[in-house]
């Protein structure tokens, strides 16, 4: 008898039975035997910040043995190559796909349940699809009849867009959803959720809308507050020249690649107009406490009291390697050239390590003693034309 993982939860709200339901019958998934590299091949459909992350934290703890990226940009394929990113890169879906045991979607949320249609048609029937998706409704309901299908979302992310800034330990200690459909399989459940707790990452599973109602408030309704807030000062001047670091702090998700953040919103507009909704509210009782302060006071009180207590994540209990990855043609002098820019600045490379040469280019290694003298050498290779990629 095939098992199936409970579908979403009926009405608005989720109870705390049902949240703790799916918990445990995903435990209760889990495989029990241990494997150094449970999906032998992994494919990364759409290799940008997430999924370049994914594929870098894959590698390096050596959980596959190859991973494949399959985007419908050659450059970006061949940046992630030369970064050491991917092992392997494919422009289109094709029988090559048979080899494949996982499947990470992690293009745009409005282009994935194409995509993932596009590449079920050559797969095994016993390949495990996730994806990344930042909103799970539409996508859970596109693809729910995909086999072994487990949709997820690592609430991770930067303000910087490509795989030039992916980085393994993005993932490390981030709350990963898992929203699984009635049509996914307790097996797959369990074995995604081994996946992601391999990352470094914690777990969490509930029903799609549950998700995307929550996620509605602490991401989507900030990003467009962002908007607001920094439309006000574009048509101001004086403002400009007052906003100083605490309001780029506040404003930081604003500097997201606008075109994946206005499809990001927009698949969740149900859910972020109630949020909108329930934010003008308490902004109509703050602004009625401007003329009470001993309420506002005590509104202040219970805000610090809130965002103090929210937990602090941390990426690594070490301290960083300080490497910074550069893509490089396969031509004479490259090395020579890459080590003078960054002499010359009176930055002193630790450690060089040539780490893949191909015919089409390859990466080198540069260590240095301070994460300062990273960012330095990466302004001045990328400033004369090279890609590179920081690495903890």
């Amino acid at each position: 008898m095939n098992t199936r993982a409970p579908g979403p939860a009926l009405g608005r709200r989720v109870s705390l039975h049902t949240l703790a339901l799916c918990i445990t019958l995903a435990r209760m998934s889990a495989p029990q035997e241990s494997s150094a590299r449970p999906f032998p091949t992994v494919l990364i459909a759409g290799v940008g910040l997430i999924g370049g992350s994914v594929a870098l934290r894959v590698k390096n703890l050596l959980l596959a043995d190859r991973v494949i990226g399959l985007d419908q940009n050659a450059q970006v394929l061949n940046n992630a190559i030369a970064l050491g990113v991917i092992d392997e890169a494919q422009l289109d879906p094709g029988p090559w796909l048979e080899q494949v045991d996982l499947v990470v979607l992690a293009a745009p949320v409005s282009a994935l349940p194409e995509l993932g249609r596009r590449i079920a048609r050559f797969t095994r029937k016993d390949a495990l699809f996730t994806d990344v998706g930042s909103v799970k409704g539409p996508v859970s309901e596109q693809l729910q009849d995909l086999p072994n299908f487990v949709p997820g979302h690592p609430m991770a992310g930067s303000e910087r867009a490509g795989v030039e800034h992916a980085s393994g330990l993005l993932l490390q200690n981030a709350v990963w959803v898992l929203t699984p459909t009635e049509n996914t399989p307790l097996p797959a459940l369990g074995r995604i959720r081994g996946f992601v707790e391999s990352l470094g990452a914690a777990p969490v599973v509930m029903p799609p809308h549950a998700h995307d109602q929550l996620v509605a408030t602490i991401s989507h309704l900030p990003y467009l507050t962002s908007l607001a807030l920094t439309h006000m000062v574009a048509r101001d001047e004086r403002l400009a020249l007052l906003a100083a670091g605490g309001f780029r702090d506040l404003t930081r998700v604003a500097s997201g690649d606008p075109r994946m953040s206005r499809d990001m919103i927009v698949e969740n507009r149900a859910a972020l107009r109630d949020a909108l909704s329930r934010f003008r509210r308490e902004l109509d009782h703050l602004e009625a406490q401007l003329g009470a302060p001993e309420e506002l006071l005590e509104a202040a009180r219970e805000s610090k009291r809130t965002r103090d207590s929210l937990p602090i994540v941390r990426r690594s209990l070490l301290p960083p390697r300080h490497d910074l990855l550069v893509a490089v043609e396969d031509k004479a002098g490259e090395l020579g050239r890459i080590t003078q820019i960054v002499g010359f600045a009176g930055i002193n490379i630790k450690d060089i390590e040539v780490l893949a040469i191909r015919e089409q280019g390859g990466s080198v290694r540069l260590g240095f003693e301070m994460p300062e003298e990273v960012e330095k050498a990466r302004e001045l290779l990328e400033r004369e034309g090279y890609t590179t990629r920081s690495r903890v």
